[in-house]
């Protein structure tokens, strides 16, 4: 069927100022003149017209049967007028496509009315046909109802709820439990605390980087300061009390070192430490508890470089304990005390690093006329920096076993001295036992000696006996004790006590380490053999700056 055939009842002219689709949905709270615009259906209709209840009408079959004929419905059956309009349409209710059923005759029926209903009994209440079209007869009325209006509202005032099924009210909302509460406050609580401290550390961050709040926590309280008697620091705090520092010179020149308290107040130390006090100059001493006082020379030997001096006071300060040097051995821990640099009380520790080693320690004050020191001396690698000298090496019980008397540098200015490179030497404590006894019996060492004149310009092993006659000395003293022990002009001397030599100047440091009176065994050599001899060192009368 074309549009000009279609019956014109219910239906707008194209030409209609109304708009031509779907109707206008206005809210559910409309004006009263637009509810009141609202046909009310006649009462012949009966149920058909949107039941409030939701549901359908009566007589009207499910959805997609054919509606039955029978006195129930009161009127001949109903057959849908033939359109030519599609068969799907939009429902201004659902917003979906629906298929209009088919009643009776077969023709499609285009509906624009809302459906109350479920999908659950597949029927729906038909309100009245989109264009005007008579609604399908049923037992409540037999007229021709009014068409709807043009601006349907769903939902509104009087409008049918929705089924049972269709769209269920929510039940009664429950309460949340006691366990989500209690997460949730302690969540909240947690962030709350960290989100606190977070701006806490940005409000009082320091912008220079420092940290207000920062602390290494309390002094350890565990503890005593009391040290085993055989441990370095045991050693120190026996030993300390009886060394002194030394201040020596006059008017223009001073030197500065370090001694130790022997028995009956005096104090030994090194002759370069006092050497300027002998032209006039004076000498003070300051003790370990800081009181200072004077002192004198009692003696001093240049040859061995030891002295002794006597201070006015020594304020109760207890003498040292002297050792034996012969019982030294290689790799022996040695403690060095003294005065290094004005630094009184300074504790170094090393080992014996050597025995015998030859040195040459000359007055360091200046007194250039005094003769040179030949020690054979104790190598330790403690540091022992200027102003040590004078200071005790001792042992691990304590003891002296030397006097720190000259390191070794790698180079020095008259104007500045160097220090320590591991490299130290101490007069052995035997030696300065029996210089110190000297010195304080007679004011003068005695000088041992063999009797003998040395060749300084022999480079072959060992040291050889002068051939001739030098400075008007023979090679060999009459009746002196190489002349006794049969040595002659010209022989080597290879070993002595079994060390072997190596130049003059070792021999002549072992020959003054030894106190007169003291044998010895040489070892020789003559015409290429190899021979022996025993001999007894003695004591020169009066000391010579040219050693023998």
């Amino acid at each position: 069927m074309t549009d000009e055939t279609r019956p014109t009842e219910g239906r707008t002219p194209s030409d209609s100022p109304e708009p031509q689709g779907r109707p206008d949905f206005l809210p559910a709270d409309d004006s009263p003149e637009q509810q009141d615009r609202r046909p009310e259906p006649p009462a012949s209709f009966g149920t058909s017209w949107g039941d409030p209840s939701g549901r359908p009408a009566s007589g009207v079959p499910p959805y997609g049967g054919s509606p039955p004929s029978g006195p129930s419905y009161g009127a001949p059956p109903f057959t849908s007028p033939s359109f030519s309009a599609p068969t799907s349409y939009e429902s201004p209710s659902y917003g979906g496509s629906y298929e209009s059923p088919s009643y009776g005759g077969g023709g499609s029926y285009e509906s624009g009315a809302s459906f109350v209903g479920g999908p659950d009994n597949g029927t729906r209440a038909y309100e009245a046909p989109l264009f005007g079209g008579p609604p399908p007869s049923g037992p409540s009325g037999g007229g021709t109802p009014p068409p709807p209006p043009r601006q349907a509202l769903p939902m509104g005032a009087g409008w049918a709820p929705p089924p049972p099924g269709m769209q269920g009210s929510p039940g009664p909302r429950r309460a949340p439990s006691t366990v989500l509460l209690v997460s949730t406050a302690l969540t909240i609580a947690l962030v709350a605390s960290l989100l606190g401290s977070v701006g806490t550390y940005l409000l009082t961050r320091s912008s220079d980087g420092n940290d207000p709040s920062y602390s290494l926590g309390p002094l350890p309280t565990t503890g005593a300061t009391n040290r085993e008697p055989g441990s370095v620091a045991g050693v120190a705090a026996r030993v300390l009390p009886s060394v002194v520092s030394i201040e020596a010179g006059t008017t223009t020149e001073g030197a500065s070192g370090s001694g130790f308290l022997i028995k009956n107040g005096y104090v030994v130390t090194n002759n370069h430490v006092v050497a300027l006090a002998a032209k006039g100059g004076e000498i003070r001493i300051m003790f370990n508890n800081r009181k200072t006082t004077s002192a004198r020379i009692v003696g001093r030997d240049p040859g061995s470089d030891l002295a002794v001096v006597k201070p006015e006071d020594t304020f109760g300060t207890p003498e040292i304990t002297l050792g034996n040097s012969d019982q030294v051995v290689v790799g022996d821990p040695v403690i060095a005390i003294g005065s290094p640099l004005g630094l009184t009380g300074t504790v170094t520790t090393g080992i014996v690093s050597s025995l015998n080693r030859p040195v040459i320690a000359g007055d360091e004050s200046g007194a250039s006329a005094e003769e040179t020191a030949y020690i054979s001396a104790i190598q330790t690698d403690a540091a022992i920096n200027p102003g040590n000298s004078g200071g005790p090496l001792v042992n691990g019980k304590g003891e002296v076993v030397g006097v720190n008397s000259a390191i070794a540098t790698l180079g020095r200015s008259e104007a500045s001295q160097s220090g320590s490179i591991g490299l130290g030497f101490a007069i052995p404590v035997n030696q300065t036992r029996r210089v110190a006894e000297e010195l304080i019996t007679t004011g003068k060492a005695k000088r041992p000696k063999i009797g003998v004149v040395l060749d300084k310009d022999y480079k072959g092993q060992g040291v050889k006996i002068a051939s001739g006659p030098s400075g008007g000395r023979q090679p060999v003293d009459a009746n002196g004790p190489a002349d006794k022990a049969g040595l002659k002009a010209g022989d080597v001397i290879l070993e002595i006590d079994g060390l072997t030599l190596q130049d003059g100047n070792e021999l002549i440091a072992l020959i003054r380490s030894k106190a007169p009176g003291s044998k010895i065994t040489i070892k020789y050599q003559r015409a290429g053999q190899d021979r022996t001899a025993t001999l007894t060192v003695m004591a020169e009368d009066e000391p010579t700056p040219t050693p023998s």
